[in-house]
């Protein structure tokens, strides 16, 4: 039998393989803007909690993961089946809606990589590398799978009995990562001289190439969740492009007014935050809409990166306050500027449609980020417990390259394996000579 025959749609196919590859492009997109956040004592480290995180998630998605969160609903909205745990029963002919149900698979698969990458910025220079191979996993079933299965899955509460709405993922990524990122922020402490070392970002260059790479991805991201080359992906698109946009503009107006000096970091990190925040509602709202969404987040996470320092927790690269805080903004702007052209009914609070629907994506927002910090915090002391999620003080003063994976991202500062610490890398004239 043909794919034509069962129903597959070739150009939804090939749109969803383009949305995947570039979703997946995305967590490599986020290690080089972690990367660049960091020191030079732990890039590699940095780049490594990104790039791991796409082969431990993998491994459980396809073996549980996709069944649990799209498997049928089994305890009333809140987890799926196993029928297909292992992709059991899921051929190449197997269809959902116009694609393939093994593209669907990939395509959330690649969602739930980068939720877990990103949870890493909150960590940054002091995880235990070890301990973060132990978390990510038992994360991923305990909170992402459940959380993705009630805002996607057939059943789940959050979508089928409460109503609330979310596009691409700004409860299931955006608020479970920023909660998750809370919780284990809390649960390792702050860095060595918080508050009182400078920990500037070492190269903006690839903070800036991360951002644009993240920005290029997040196009596959929103748009390819319209499951379809359909008007919904084409005005989800042109809503991610705006609210980017409006973002960046906005957290650099923050930086002139308050600080006197828009910078390169601040540009790309309000990108990013336009971004977050039009991730739920990209297909909801209008342009008008996506453009004030943007620039909400803009402006709000700029203040809201800065919270750590006054509530003395140590979110190394501000997980908290632009995803937490930016998929805050954007779910619960829902409420206020859904459009019925865009929602096929619901509307938000501008266009007559009252406070019900605010009220439905706040109850979301609530529930999903205290489960999402509450089980990630227990997940953290646990583990904490059992091996130690803190590295030790020593690798962590030294930097976690060269005392967990033996390398060093730049040649200064060490000049071989087992030389001391600090030891100059710059050969001496004799060495040079000889050398010559």
């Amino acid at each position: 039998m043909s794919f034509a025959a069962q129903g597959i749609d070739t150009g939804d196919t090939a749109w969803l393989l383009a949305a995947t590859a570039l979703v997946l492009l995305m967590t490599p997109g986020l290690a080089l803007f972690y990367g660049g956040m960091v020191r030079t004592k732990s890039v590699l480290n940095m780049l490594m909690m990104s790039f791991v995180s796409i082969a431990l998630v993998t491994v459980v998605w396809l073996a549980a993961g996709y069944s649990l969160a799209f498997g049928d609903d089994t305890f009333g909205g809140l987890i799926g089946n196993l029928k297909h745990a292992g992709m059991s029963g899921l051929g190449p002919d197997s269809v959902h809606g116009t694609v393939p149900t093994l593209l669907f698979a990939t395509f959330q698969l690649t969602f739930a990589i980068i939720t877990a990458a990103l949870i890493s910025g909150a960590i940054a220079d002091r995880a235990k590398f070890g301990a973060w191979l132990v978390f990510v996993p038992v994360w991923a079933l305990l909170v992402y799978v459940p959380v993705a299965h009630w805002v996607w899955g057939p059943g789940g509460w959050v979508l089928d009995k409460l109503g609330a709405l979310d596009f691409a993922g700004g409860l299931p990524v955006e608020i479970t990562s920023g909660a998750s990122g809370l919780a284990l922020a809390l649960v390792l402490g702050p860095r060595l001289g918080f508050k009182k070392d400078a920990m500037r970002p070492h190269n903006l260059p690839m903070v800036v190439l991360g951002a644009g790479l993240l920005w290029f991805g997040w196009f596959g991201f929103n748009a390819g969740s319209a499951l379809g080359a359909n008007g919904l992906a084409a005005a989800a698109f042109l809503n991610t492009l705006a609210a980017g946009c409006t973002g960046l503009l906005g957290w650099l107006f923050v930086e002139q007014k308050r600080d006197g000096h828009p910078t390169t970091l601040g540009a790309a990190s309000g990108a990013v935050a336009g971004l977050v925040a039009i991730t739920p509602s990209c297909g909801s709202v209008s342009l008008l809409g996506a453009l004030v969404v943007g620039l909400a987040a803009g402006v709000v996470c700029s203040y809201a990166v800065g919270w750590k320092f006054k509530l003395n927790y140590d979110d190394s690269l501000d997980v908290v306050g632009v995803h937490l805080v930016g998929g805050v903004i954007g779910t619960l702007l829902i409420g206020v500027f859904a459009v019925k052209e865009m929602t096929g009914g619901t509307e938000g609070l501008l266009y007559g449609g009252g406070l019900a629907q605010l009220g439905k994506q706040l109850v979301a927002v609530v529930a999903v980020g205290a489960y999402a910090f509450l089980v990630t915090y227990g997940i953290g002391k646990l583990i904490d417990k059992v091996m130690g999620f803190r590295a030790d003080e020593e690798h962590e003063h030294t930097g976690l390259d060269l005392t967990v994976h033996a390398e060093t991202a730049y040649d200064h500062g060490v000049l071989g394996h087992g030389a001391p610490v600090g030891a100059s890398s710059v050969p001496s004239a004799q060495k040079v000579k000889t050398q010559a």
